[in-house]
């Protein structure tokens, strides 16, 4: 006797690009359609930028947010196409929500596909490069972790300018910080004394997630204000409150904190969990998210899909 196998899909967010990674679909017509529809949407060739990058292209965040976004969307479709059934939940890392938001329903490509460049290009604005930075911390319990941030914080005195705060909890002894970079630096310092394994600064262009992305979620939720948005078909966990939302105004307001809140990866999953769910498959570019679900909860298998081989495989192992 088989016992049926509950699934869900998780979408990966910045990070995981690289040139050339949609190549493995060959001229899948579904991948060539997504990537038509993006390019429609943003006025640029999407498919070029993926295939010729150059990389430092790619990792401008600019070009990062919507590449990652359609790579995802891409490889849904194509599970969808390839016959793949109806994940029980979805959620993404970060970005990687809007690439849920589009496979449940709620967005179109075409819409999320501006909205993630107008997010990033916001997020870029808000804090000059160079001001900003974030540093993954090893080895360290999270709560531990949001203490000595608050130690850091309070290090420089009432009234100083300098920002850090925990704000993507990745896995029970990974979080990255984030803040201005003098905060930053100092939180490591504290960090590492109160016994961190490694503590690993992070080649990004600005503070994510923090409080000092608040100015760029106002310009975000005033986008998003503008866009119909569809009643979800698969339900979505979101980041910031790991819930559940039906309402429109519900999930733009979700994704208006988001921009300026923690990314509470650990609980996303584990709510993935206590919903009957045994398997999460990663959709899109990179096995990021399956390296992370495995730290977090060894029970929950985990797997990838982001070419033909990993298609098959996952095909496989949900059947």
């Amino acid at each position: 006797m088989t016992t049926q196998k509950t699934f869900a899909f998780v979408f990966p967010g910045q990070g995981s690009q690289s040139v050339g990674m949609l190549d493995a679909w060959g001229d899948h017509p579904v991948v060539a359609h997504a990537l038509q529809e993006a390019s429609d949407a943003l006025g640029e060739d999407m498919r070029r930028l993926i295939h010729e990058g150059p990389k430092e292209a790619l990792s401008l965040t600019t070009n990062t947010q919507p590449v990652m976004l359609v790579a995802g969307v891409a490889a849904w479709r194509v599970w969808v196409a390839e016959g793949g059934g109806a994940p029980a939940a979805v959620a993404g890392h970060s970005l990687g929500e809007y690439s849920a938001l589009v496979a449940a329903g709620v967005l179109t490509l075409s819409q999320a596909a501006p909205l993630v460049r107008l997010r990033a290009a916001a997020m870029q604005e808000a804090v000059p490069v160079g001001v900003g930075a974030m540093a993954a911390i090893l080895g360290m319990d999270a709560q531990k972790v949001i203490e000595g941030c608050a130690l850091a914080a309070a290090s420089f005195g009432a009234g100083s300018v300098e920002v850090v705060e925990a704000v993507n909890f990745n896995d029970p002894i990974q979080t990255v910080i984030a803040g201005t970079k003098a905060g930053v630096e100092k939180a490591c310092e504290v960090l590492k004394a109160a016994g961190a394994k490694r503590t690993l600064p992070l080649p990004v262009s600005a503070p994510f997630h923090s409080s000092l992305m608040k100015p760029a979620a106002e310009k975000l939720r005033d986008a998003l204000s503008t866009v119909a948005l569809s009643n979800p078909q698969i339900p979505v966990v979101n980041n910031v409150d790991v819930a559940v939302q039906q309402e429109a105004d519900a999930i733009r307001d979700a994704l208006y904190r988001q921009a300026f809140g923690p990314v509470r990866w650990v609980e996303c999953v584990q709510s993935l969990k206590a919903r009957g769910i045994t398997h999460l498959v990663e959709c899109g570019p990179g096995k990021v998210l399956a390296g992370l679900t495995k730290r977090i909860d060894p029970e929950l298998v985990a797997a990838s899909l982001y070419d033909p081989a990993s298609l098959a495989e996952a095909q496989t192992l949900l059947a």
